[in-house]
C-alpha cells in the first residue's frame, strides 16, 4: 500500500536524477547563418562602443559602422536601477573578454562598484512568429522555422569570455542607485580587457535626480512559476534541499521585480502537457479504503512558506477547478493506484468532488493564516464553467476569493476578486478604479497569442518595457505572464519548444540568469511605478503643468478602438522625454 507517507515519497523524488549539478560555461550553439565578410572588411582591430538596450546585436555582424560612442549619460532616481547596453567586436580574437567597473563619483558622493554590475549577454536559438505574422501559438517543428542565434541571456555566472574574430559580443551594464544618494552627476568608467590588457574604456555618467522610487512597488506582477522545471534541470529531487537552493536565484529575481503572486498547482496536470515539465499537484487527493476523503497539504505547505521567505506573499494563486480536459486524478487507497475521472462544473458530481476539498482547504488555510490572500484560479475557460465553479467555491465558503485569466465577460467582473484579460482587449471605462476601491485586482496578460506586444526571444526588447506603460496608461494593477521559468529541455542553448514561439516559455534563464526582455520589462515596472508617484505628488501639490505632461505622457500608449499597436521605441522615447524633466 502506497498511503500518504508513499505518496509523499514519490512526489519529492519524482525527478530523475543523478546528482545536483551547475553550469557555471557553457558554449553556444553554432550561428546556422554564416557571418557576412565584406561587412567586416572595414573593421580593423577590437572595438568597444556604447549601444541601445532596445537592440538585440546579431552575433555574425560588426555591431555598427561609424566612430565607437566613448560617453553616456542616464537619469535615474534614488532607490533606480538603470541599465545600458555597450558591445565589443572585432577582426581579430580576444583570448580572455572581461569587462569590469569602479567607482561612480560625483563631488558630493560615490556609488560604489559593487552597484554595478557588467555581465555578458549570451546567445540563444530563437525561432520566429507563425507564418501569418497573427500570433505565436500552435506546435511546431523546428525545421519549419526560420531560426538563429539572438542576444537574450544575461548571464552573471562567466567574468570571461573569448571573442572569435568577425563576431559580437554585448555586454549588459546596470547601476543601482543607492536610496541616500545625493542628487548630481555621478561619472564612472566601464573598462573592456583582454585579461589585463585594456582595449576600450567607456565613460557612463549617472544624473541622480532628487526624487526617491517608492521602495514598496504597487505594480501587481504576477508570473507564473515552474518548480519542477528547476528540480529536472538540476537533476534534483523535488522539494529537496538542494532543489530550494538551485530555485533560489531564480525567485529571488521575481521578488525583486515585485512579484506579488505565488503560483500553486493543486491538481494533477492543471494545462495538460503544455511545458516540457508538466505541474504535478501540490495536494495530495486520497480517496480513503472507507469511501471518504483526505488532502495532504505537505508539498504545498514547503512551497508557500518558501516563497513568502523570499518575499512573495501577496497573494496564493491554486490552479484550477477547471483543467483542460475536465480531468481529475486522486488517490485511491483500496486499489493502491492513482484514478482519473472526468467531470463537468455544474454537476452534482463535480460539486460533490470538489465541495469537500475546499471545506478541507479552507480550514486549512484559516490555521495557516494565509485564507485572505488565497484564490481559487482559472484561466481561458468558458464563462458558463466559471460561473458553475464560482458557485461551488462560494458554497463551500462565501469568502472564497477567486481569479480568473481570460476574455472579457461582464458577467464575471462582480464575482472575481482577481481579472486579467488580454492585453488586446479593453475594460469599461472606470472599471479597474471602482475594482480598486473595493480591492479587487484588475490587470492586462499576454501569451502566444500576441504578436505584439510580447516577450518572445525574438521580440523587440523596446515591446516589454512598453507593456509598463500602457498598463500605467489604462490605469490598470499590473501583468501576468504564464512562464516565468517553464524552461524547454535546453534553455541556455536554445529557446524553442514543440509548442509556442520561442522564448514564450520562460523569462528567466538557469540560476538566475536574467534576461534582456525581463529587464526591460522591469523598467516598464519602473516607470509605472514612477508616474504612479508624480500623480500623487502634482495632485497633492496642485501641480496642473505637471498632470498634464504626466498625460500627455500616457497618451502615446493609448489606442484607438481596432488601432494598431505603434512602434515601441518612438513612444518610449517621447515619453522620456517629456517626463524625464520631472
Amino acid at each position: 500500500m502506497k498511503g500518504i507517507e508513499g505518496t509523499l515519497i514519490a512526489l519529492m523524488l519524482m525527478s530523475a536524477s543523478a546528482g545536483a549539478w551547475s553550469q557555471e560555461i557553457y558554449e553556444e550553439l553554432p550561428d546556422p547563418c554564416p557571418a557576412d565578410e565584406k561587412a567586416w572588411t572595414p573593421v580593423r582591430g577590437v572595438l568597444a562602443s556604447w549601444g541601445s538596450t532596445g537592440e538585440r546585436y546579431a552575433k555574425r555582424e560588426p555591431a555598427m559602422a561609424g566612430k565607437p560612442k566613448s560617453t553616456l549619460s542616464l537619469k535615474a532616481w534614488r532607490g533606480e536601477k538603470v541599465s545600458a547596453q555597450l558591445v565589443v567586436w572585432g577582426s581579430e580574437e580576444v583570448d580572455s573578454l572581461n569587462v569590469t567597473a569602479g567607482d561612480f563619483r560625483s563631488p558630493k558622493g560615490m556609488i560604489p562598484a559593487s552597484s554595478v554590475k557588467a555581465d555578458f549577454v549570451r546567445y540563444v536559438m530563437t525561432d520566429e512568429l507563425n507564418k501569418d505574422g497573427k500570433g505565436g501559438c500552435g506546435y511546431r517543428v523546428n525545421s519549419e522555422f526560420d531560426s538563429s542565434l539572438v542576444a537574450d541571456c544575461i548571464d552573471h555566472k562567466v567574468k570571461y569570455l573569448g571573442l572569435v574574430p568577425h563576431s559580437t559580443r554585448p555586454v549588459w551594464v546596470s547601476v543601482e542607485v543607492p536610496c541616500d544618494a545625493a542628487p548630481g552627476r555621478y561619472a564612472g568608467r566601464i573598462a573592456v580587457k583582454d585579461g589585463d590588457m585594456k582595449i576600450a574604456e567607456l565613460k557612463l555618467n549617472i544624473d541622480v535626480e532628487s526624487r526617491v522610487l517608492p521602495e514598496t512597488p504597487t505594480f501587481h506582477l504576477d508570473l507564473w512559476q515552474n518548480p519542477y522545471a528547476v528540480a529536472r534541470y538540476h537533476g534534483v529531487p523535488l522539494f529537496s534541499k538542494e532543489h530550494f537552493e538551485f530555485m533560489r536565484p531564480v525567485m529571488e529575481r521575481y521578488a525583486d521585480a515585485g512579484g506579488k503572486v505565488i503560483t500553486v498547482p493543486v491538481i494533477f496536470k492543471p494545462w495538460n502537457g503544455q511545458t516540457y515539465d508538466p505541474f504535478m499537484s501540490m495536494v495530495t487527493w486520497i480517496r480513503k479504503a472507507d469511501g471518504s476523503w483526505m488532502y495532504d497539504y505537505t508539498a504545498f505547505d514547503m512551497w508557500v512558506e518558501y516563497m513568502m521567505s523570499l518575499g512573495i506573499d501577496g497573494q496564493i494563486n491554486c490552479y484550477s477547478m477547471i483543467p483542460w480536459g475536465l480531468s481529475f486524478r486522486y488517490l485511491d487507497q483500496a486499489s493502491d493506484s492513482f484514478v482519473s475521472v472526468s467531470l463537468e462544473p455544474g454537476t452534482p458530481e463535480y460539486e460533490e468532488f470538489w465541495g469537500g476539498m475546499l471545506r478541507s482547504f479552507a480550514a486549512h488555510l484559516k490555521e495557516k493564516g494565509w485564507f485572505d490572500r488565497t484564490m481559487m484560479a482559472m484561466d481561458e475557460r468558458p464563462m458558463e464553467q466559471m460561473l458553475a465553479a464560482v458557485e461551488v467555491i462560494k458554497n463551500a465558503d462565501p469568502d472564497f476569493k477567486v481569479a480568473y485569466a481570460g476574455v472579457y465577460h461582464d458577467e464575471l467582473l462582480d464575482v472575481l476578486d482577481y481579472y486579467c484579460i488580454p492585453v488586446t482587449e479593453k475594460y469599461p471605462e472606470g472599471t479597474a478604479a471602482q475594482r480598486r476601491s473595493e480591492g479587487r485586482i484588475t490587470t492586462y496578460y499576454t501569451c502566444c497569442s500576441e504578436p505584439w506586444p510580447n516577450t518572445f526571444s525574438f521580440s523587440d526588447p523596446d515591446e516589454a518595457e512598453w507593456l509598463g506603460w500602457y498598463i500605467a496608461a489604462n490605469d490598470l494593477d499590473g501583468y501576468l505572464r504564464w512562464a516565468l521559468n517553464s524552461w524547454p529541455e535546453d534553455p541556455l542553448r536554445d529557446s524553442r519548444f514543440t509548442a509556442w514561439a520561442a522564448g514564450d516559455t520562460y523569462l528567466i534563464y538557469p540560476e538566475g540568469r536574467t534576461s534582456i526582455r525581463f529587464e526591460r520589462l522591469c523598467e516598464g515596472i519602473t516607470a509605472y511605478e514612477k508616474v504612479r508617484a508624480l500623480k500623487e505628488e502634482f495632485v497633492r501639490e496642485g501641480n496642473a503643468k505637471g498632470l498634464k505632461d504626466i498625460e500627455k505622457a500616457l497618451a502615446l500608449f493609448r489606442l484607438p478602438e481596432g488601432g494598431e499597436f505603434p512602434d515601441a521605441g518612438q513612444a518610449l522615447e517621447e515619453a522620456g522625454r517629456i517626463l524625464g524633466k520631472y
